[in-house]
């Protein structure tokens, strides 16, 4: 395909940015620093089209224990009928590598002539039941929907074998995703391949499996996706709602369409139907019922589709018809589709922008959007890229994504709304996006207004460099919330300056979002001070060495027992070097800061220059720990002195505040509470549903 004005304009702008970048990094990192910032970037991602699975062993059969529990949280319901040796492997697999939950096992036989009506009795711990005749596939899933005890039935064919932890990644769906009515596993073929993750069903009834033959790993299938359907060779519903339903429909006898329908029918309750990738089984397709439409019990799916499509007619006029894209073949099933990017995936254990993107995830998919999320160097970040798909985020990343141009002719029709964060990266795709997604309405996220940021730092230093790169740096920010449909900044007082430096943009303020937890422990028994930051962010450096060389001395000279934690990921070495001072212990990356936030007495901001409104900030406000700040720190922030926070600029009275606050119980617990106050109103997720209605949801007429 010829490239096009805008993909060219994508990759001049992407290498000038890049260049520009290249050359800041190395004023405010260094060489080793951007050396190793740029060996990040350029790590290779391993990929694989085949997942590795567990088979259990091929041996003859002796009896053997199955998890079985009076107390069931799930029912396994196994329909049989025949085919011993698949039923066996099934039965092995949950043997050995029992789930985490307690369950029971039901075998429902509807009249095996095999070695199953002998064998199986034998097995410990395994309910049996044989029916009289033989029903059919729906009638034997009926049968042992009537036995369950359990307060989830999971509906397992007997030529299966599910992987570790397929239960408990199924049964999580429910407690991860509310409103959830009905949640399929992620259907594998023995040689790794998929066979299905969830299905859609066209306008005439026919319903496909999606990813069929594709990599199980491939980003358009690794999240938890809304579907039309899932497949009843692995299924979970609430057990109370299949009862309420009545089980499979009996009209679909003996088998096919019987698990669609069902899903039809809790998406007409309101619920939702959920594939969850994390929940992995092996099928071997068509091991009972065979493959042949013309023949058998399989030519009652050419049946069941008239019947279905007649029953399901009016719902399925919206469905898509047979040209519809692939790539947006679910995105009806959501309000609104909404594309983020980003630099990089966020990190949210290691900064506030991070976890401010996470949380505007959230609240678009709590506002019923479907989330797609693009960094800007289609890296998978492991755990970080996981716990997006998750949360039910659709994440693409090499090496099943191509070049952004490319990936965009396929996708940017798909999109309501665009959301791009950092000036750099938006710079770069709003050609892209202008000609690929013309429908959308493309939002340039600040983070923070970098301008400003570098202008502060440049005027702190003294650095005439630094003051030109930060004249730059306003020239290409403006042009961009210039040439957006709207900017959001992260407090007001960035408002105001946007109003003066672009006042035809439109500007919405949009800040930080944090999930408030329940309080911690009060004053007693808390010690020491505490700063979290990530070190890649050049303030956070010059805070932490300002503070501990001229505000700390201060503090242990009257306080020698005190401790100052210092914890932030990508310490450099001039802040490793801060652990020479006394009391002064620098723990690099943490996690889970819980432990710290319940046990230090409180945290300080000792920020010199910067922009936006500081998580930092937030995050300890949120778990009720006060907070000691400079006004740069607290700038934007709703915050009064004295009764939210204490503020200080000059290191002499930073240290007073410090150890007033380490010392008086009383004034410690009421700025931990109007701090945790603060945090609700102006930062919850609650505070910035307003704005992700109007602007992303587009539920402001525009």
């Amino acid at each position: 395909m010829p490239i096009s004005p805008a993909d060219l304009r994508f990759l001049l702008d992407r290498g000038a940015g890049l260049l520009r970048r290249a050359l800041s990094s190395l004023r405010t990192r260094g060489w080793r620093g951007s050396w190793e910032r740029l060996s990040r970037h350029l790590a290779r991602v391993p990929g694989t089209d085949r997942t590795t699975l567990y088979m259990p062993a091929q041996a003859p059969f002796e009896p053997f224990a199955l998890p079985s529990s009076r107390a069931p949280q799930a029912s396994i319901v196994i329909p049989v009928y025949g085919q011993f040796a698949h039923t066996l492997s099934c039965l092995r697999a949950l043997a050995e590598h029992p789930p985490a939950v307690p369950v029971e096992v039901i075998v429902v036989d509807d009249g095996s002539g095999d070695e199953t009506g002998e064998a199986l009795p034998a097995l410990q711990g395994l309910r049996y039941h044989r029916r009289d005749t033989n029903g059919g596939f729906i009638a034997a899933c009926n049968d042992g929907l009537a036995l369950a005890h359990g307060e989830y039935v999971v509906f397992l064919n007997n030529d299966t074998v599910p992987q570790p932890g397929w239960l408990e990644a199924l049964l999580d769906t429910f407690g991860d995703h509310p409103g959830t009515g009905l949640a399929g596993a992620q259907l594998l073929y023995p040689d790794g391949r998929l066979q299905e993750a969830g299905g859609v069903v066209r306008s005439d009834g026919s319903a496909e499996k999606l990813g069929r033959l594709q990599a199980a790993a491939h980003p358009a299938f690794g999240f938890v996706r809304r579907v039309d359907y899932c497949s009843g060779a692995a299924l979970a519903a609430p057990r109370a709602l299949l009862v309420d339903l009545g089980g499979f429909d009996e009209s679909y006898s003996p088998a096919f369409y019987e698990d669609t329908d069902l899903a039809m029918r809790v998406r007409a309750r309101g619920l939702e139907v959920l594939c969850q990738p994390a929940s992995r089984v092996v099928h071997v397709e068509g091991a009972t019922a065979g493959t042949d439409t013309r023949r058998g019990v399989k030519a009652y799916q050419v049946r069941n589709q008239a019947h279905f499509q007649s029953r399901w007619a009016q719902a399925l006029a919206g469905h898509p018809g047979h040209s519809a894209p692939a790539a947006s073949l679910t995105d009806r099933l959501y309000a609104k589709t909404v594309l983020l990017v980003d630099a990089l995936t966020p990190r949210p254990d290691r900064d506030s922008g991070s976890l401010r993107l996470v949380n505007l995830m959230r609240l678009l998919i709590e506002e019923g959007a479907h989330v797609v999320f693009v960094p800007a160097d289609r890296r998978h970040d492991g755990a970080h890229t996981e716990a997006l798909q998750h949360l039910g985020v659709e994440v693409w990343h090499a090496p099943y994504m191509p070049a952004m141009p490319a990936w965009l002719r396929v996708h940017g029709h798909r999109f309501d709304s665009v959301v791009v964060c950092r000036h750099y990266v938006m710079r770069e795709m709003l050609p892209l996006l202008r000609r690929h997604a013309p429908r959308a309405r493309l939002v340039f996220d600040t983070v923070d207004l970098h301008y400003l940021r570098e202008a502060r730092g440049a005027r702190v230093s003294g650095d005439a460099a630094m003051a030109k790169a930060a004249a730059r740096t306003r020239e290409l920010e403006l042009d961009v919330i210039r040439r957006s449909d709207a900017t959001l900044v992260v407090s007001a007082t960035e408002r105001e300056l946007l109003a003066t430096d672009a006042p035809a943009a439109r500007v919405e303020v949009l800040s930080n979002l944090h999930r408030v937890p329940d309080s911690g422990p009060g004053p007693e028994g808390r010690r020491d001070v505490m700063f979290v930051g990530g070190f890649r962010h050049p303030p956070n450096v010059d805070a932490v060495q300002w503070f501990v060389e001229h505000v700390w001395p201060l503090v242990v000279a009257q306080a020698p027992e005190m401790r100052f934690h210092c914890v932030g990921g990508d310490a450099p070495a001039e802040i490793l070097a801060l652990s020479k001072h006394h009391g002064v212990v620098v723990h690099g990356h943490v996690p889970d800061l819980a432990t710290l936030f319940r046990s230090t007495r409180l945290a300080v901001a000792p920020l010199r220059y910067g922009a936006g409104v500081k998580g930092k900030v937030n995050q300890s406000m949120a778990h009720g720990q006060p907070v000691v700040a400079t006004s740069c720190a607290v700038e934007g922030m709703h915050l009064q002195h004295d009764r939210d926070v204490l503020v200080a600029d000059d290191p002499t009275d930073f240290a007073d505040a410090v150890l007033r606050l380490h010392a008086d119980d009383d004034l410690w617990r009421r700025l931990a509470e109007h701090g945790r106050e603060n945090v609700a109103r102006h930062f919850s997720l609650d505070a910035g549903r307003h704005v992700v209605r109007r602007v992303l949801m587009g539920l402001d007429g525009s």
